[in-house]
């Protein structure tokens, strides 16, 4: 699944241990996610969404 969470997260200033401490995760679980190697659950894209005040649908690409 593609995304724009590393876009967010950049534009936003922070590390990807940055978002991870911030949606209670571990670092690793945000590097695979920006790889596209991991689909969160939808509590977790939820609070990613949340995080950087956007919608799951800004932050994520279905195809």
């Amino acid at each position: 699944m593609e995304n724009n969470i590393k876009q967010f997260r950049k534009n936003a200033g922070l590390t990807q241990d940055d978002l991870a401490t911030k949606v209670g995760v571990r670092r690793e679980t945000i590097v695979f996610l920006e790889q596209g190697k991991y689909s969160p659950s939808l509590k977790l894209a939820l609070n990613i969404a949340k995080e950087f005040n956007t919608t799951i649908e800004e932050l994520f690409i279905i195809s």
